[in-house]
């Protein structure tokens, strides 16, 4: 079977798999979770084997013609090179661990056959994006994907924070896509195609008119996909959905699809110096502003949602200094223990009963209840940490190396303002990264207190996907140098200039958070619960943040996993007392303000949201009292005309002709008056 047959198959087969799981659903049950967990894992077969043939060599081309649509034709093609075979292997293992995975995790949902079925689609149209070699087949499955995240975020619609995160993810990521699509008409217009070869050949004989109009527009819509500033604020309320879904759009799908969707056409955007300084102050703002939040953070899954902004940060800032071989090293690498982290996190919520990590702080005994969960998290940690050897250092230092590389004027697209900018906010982001990283470890593995809650073990589905993906976080790193011809052979290896400053960076953090963990605790243990003082006012409105996010990881938790929503009720999850959290010593004043994300959500309320209530509470009324009254107006004198009409139709002959020889009466008078006048005259 050739390349071309097998790159086919990838994304058809899940494809298939939606399709048969949502009309089997409900008539054949005991069909729904192979219909789920066989075509992705076929699907990440296939893309292996197709990542072999492809070897990293030139691109493999093939299209066919879809229909004729005049001077810019769609086709149906595959555009397959490194970067593309290596994505799809990506998505078809992680996507095949969250199948896995929540066959357990939601074996008693009702709505297990649409989850299982949309997220099949899901995957299905991440893989379109990738293999695509047709901008237009591409946009298909983009929007796609948005559908997907709507429905799947919003899968316990039962609870206001799904619906509302659900239609927020949908609205805020096509907000990005409209500006995208006019930058693919434009692009295409420029080049004549909406090919990838072609408009990259366009590209290298300096064919485009408007490169920094057109880069702009499509790094809009990147920052819609990807959730980065200032579009970003769609993805941490994104976690009201299940915790795999999470997983999926966190580290494979969705969010990936920007980055991936910049590195294929990173020539459009080297053709503007400007726009890799917008997109280099796009990544540097996101990389710390997300740091920061994520240390403030008391839902877990918050927490590792910030953490994927900031890394995504990452991968834009290499793109920013024109280096899309470490871009797409750290989406890969990042996929996989992002992924872990995620589904991890699934399996201690289901053991601590809460989401809250000032909860966990309080409970004794939580890392001895799951220890599989323990050591695959711990590593996943200590790969976001960028800690040598796990994969996070390598393709980290990868992201530093290039922006070294363009910070000394190397670059051959990149101005050195862009990589100086990159290089900085990168080595904040690595002392902020290991900081928030060393917290999560901490508080829900180091807690003090009462003795965790014992929900019984977690199935082998949920334990046994953290140990496949454990593989890839400690191994990937090591296997840059053997795959390096599928980043266009470019060097991964870090810098002694680099490892000194992201390794020093990282280990800055993780040592601060460790030290001020140490003391909070001493501090809680001195402070018995009875004796708490009560918040003053300028902490009341953190205290009042804190019991809503408890309150609704209360309620997530109970809608995720009933059974464990049961024995919170019999052993209080949150023990009383104060919880031990650096992040409040880290930040200090600041914490309040990144524990609500620097308030943007109600930035764009204000300047947007309530103008368009605004608006269209206007266009309502002048609807209502302007348009229907000149309706109600028009229709009023037609109606009292056929009511005269009406009245004089009596039926009565006599009443007719004495009617008729007025008229004529009339009539003759009249006529005589005039004729009197014209005579006159």
């Amino acid at each position: 079977m050739s390349t071309t047959t097998l790159a086919v198959l990838v994304p058809l087969l899940p494809f298939l798999g939606a399709v048969a799981g949502l009309l089997l659903g409900r008539r054949a049950p005991g069909f729904v979770r192979p219909l789920a967990v066989l075509p992705a894992l076929a699907s990440a077969v296939l893309a292996v084997l197709v990542a072999v043939r492809q070897g990293g060599g030139p691109p493999i081309v093939a299209s066919t013609e879809l229909t004729p649509t005049g001077s810019v034709p769609i086709e149906l093609s595959l555009y397959l090179d490194g970067f593309a075979a290596l994505v799809a292997v990506l998505v078809g293992v992680v996507a095949t661990c969250v199948q896995l995975y929540s066959t357990a995790y939601l074996r008693e949902d009702p709505r297990y056959p649409s989850y299982a079925a949309l997220v099949s689609l899901f995957t299905s149209a991440m893989l379109l994006v990738v293999y695509s070699g047709d901008l237009m087949v591409l946009l298909v499955g983009w929007e796609v994907m948005g559908i997907c995240s709507y429905f799947l975020v919003g899968h316990y619609w039962e609870t206001e924070a799904a619906r509302s995160a659900s239609l927020k993810a949908f609205l805020v990521t096509k907000l990005g896509d409209v500006p995208f699509l006019i930058g693919l008409f434009a692009l295409a217009t420029d080049a004549g195609s909406f090919e990838i070869p072609k408009i990259l050949g366009t590209v290298a004989a300096g064919g485009l008119d408007h490169p920094t109009l057109i880069a702009l527009l499509l790094l809009a819509g990147v920052a819609g996909k990807s959730a980065q500033f200032p579009l970003h604020t769609w993805l941490p309320d994104a976690m009201a959905g299940p915790t795999p879904v999470s997983a999926l759009i966190h580290a494979a799908t969705m969010v990936a699809a920007g980055v991936y969707f910049v590195a294929r056409l990173l020539p459009v955007f080297a053709a503007s110096q400007a726009a890799l300084v917008v997109m280099a102050v796009m990544a540097a703002v996101t990389m710390v502003g997300s740091g920061l939040a994520a240390l403030a953070q008391d839902d877990i899954k918050r927490v590792l949602a910030y953490s994927t902004i900031g890394q995504l940060g990452y991968m834009t800032g290499a793109l920013a200094v024109g280096d899309r071989g470490a871009a797409v090293f750290h989406l890969l690498s990042h996929g996989a223990f992002k992924a872990l982290l995620f589904l991890g996190a699934g399996v201690i919520i289901h053991a601590a009963g809460t989401n809250s990590l000032a909860a966990m702080s309080r409970m004794d005994g939580l890392a001895k209840r799951i220890p599989d969960a323990f050591w695959t998290m711990t590593i996943a940690l200590l790969a976001l940490a960028a800690v040598p050897p796990f994969a996070g250092f390598f393709s980290k230092e990868a992201v530093l190396v290039a922006a070294e590389h363009a910070a000394g004027g190397h670059s051959e697209f990149a101005p050195s303002a862009a990589g100086w900018i990159v290089l900085v906010s990168g080595v904040l982001t690595a002392l902020l990264t290991a900081a928030y990283a060393t917290r999560l470890w901490l508080m829900a593995f180091r807690g003090r207190g009462p003795a965790a809650p014992d929900h019984g073990k977690e199935p082998v589905a949920m334990t046994g996907v953290l140990w496949v993906l454990a593989i890839p976080s400690i191994g990937l790193g090591l296997a840059a140098g053997p795959i390096a011809d599928w980043f266009d052979g470019n060097g991964l290896t870090p810098t002694p200039v680099t490892s000194v400053l992201g390794t020093g960076a990282a280990a800055v953090g993780a040592v601060l958070t460790y030290a001020l963990w140490q003391r909070a605790t001493a501090r809680a243990a001195t402070a018995p619960a009875a004796a708490a003082p009560a918040p003053d006012a300028a902490e009341q409105p953190a205290a009042v943040a804190a019991g809503v996010s408890a309150a609704t990881a209360a309620a997530e938790s109970a809608a995720e996993a009933p059974e464990v929503a049961e024995v919170t009720h019999e052993h209080p999850a949150v023990p009383a007392g104060p919880a031990a959290d650096p992040g409040r010593a880290l930040l200090g004043p600041l914490h309040r303000h990144a524990a609500d994300g620097f308030h943007l959500d109600a930035v764009y309320d204000r300047l947007f949201v309530r103008p368009v209530r605004a608006a269209a509470s206007l266009v309502r009324f002048l609807d209502r009292e302007v348009v229907d009254t000149y309706v109600s107006g028009a229709a009023a004198g037609p109606r009292l005309l056929g009511s005269l009409v009406r009245r004089a139709q009596t039926g009565n002959v006599q009443s007719y002709l004495s009617a008729l020889l007025a008229g004529a009466v009339v009539l003759a008078i009249a006529t005589a008056v005039l004729a009197n006048v014209n005579a006159g005259s």
